[in-house]
């Protein structure tokens, strides 16, 4: 056995990357110009590390599209960084609860994008949804509002 052989005992695996998504979608009107936003985080540091940003404008929609739609680019930032386990985590009730199951998809325009997303969230060794009150998501917000302002002045 020579210094760099491994015996199995003293090999220890890097833990999984886990990483938080917080997201916003909002729209100016309802339906109306709309915007997403998504800040990735490693909380693994002190303080939190953002690993990616979305802020994008995507036309005329509904908030709930909007939402669904910021969620579901949080999740691909989410991959492209490595991320093994997530906790997604935004303020609105509606998508977290139908994401979770908790709650019946009703209407149809909705049902494919919470397939995108679940298929998404599937693709995760673990993911944990999280419901948060507006306060606790001003980022995701700035940067729905920003990409809204920037939109609006083109």
């Amino acid at each position: 056995m020579t210094l760099f052989d491994a015996d199995g005992d003293d090999v220890t695996e890097a833990p999984a990357l886990t990483l938080t998504i917080t997201f916003d979608g909002g729209s100016r009107g309802n339906p109306g110009p709309s915007a997403i936003g998504a800040v990735v985080t490693d909380r693994s540091f002190d303080p939190p590390r953002v690993v990616a940003t979305v802020s994008e404008a995507i036309g005329v929609t509904t908030n709930n599209v909007a939402e669904y739609r910021a969620a579901i680019a949080g999740l691909d930032a989410a991959r492209a960084a490595g991320a093994e386990r997530v906790v997604l985590q935004g303020d609105s009730k509606l998508v977290i609860e139908q994401l979770a199951g908790r709650w019946k998809v009703k209407q149809p325009h909705l049902k494919p994008l919470r397939e995108q997303a679940r298929r998404l969230l599937d693709g995760f060794d673990t993911a944990e949804l999280v419901h948060v009150r507006r306060e606790y998501n001003t980022d995701a917000d700035a940067l729905v509002n920003a990409a809204l302002d920037l939109a609006a002045t083109d």
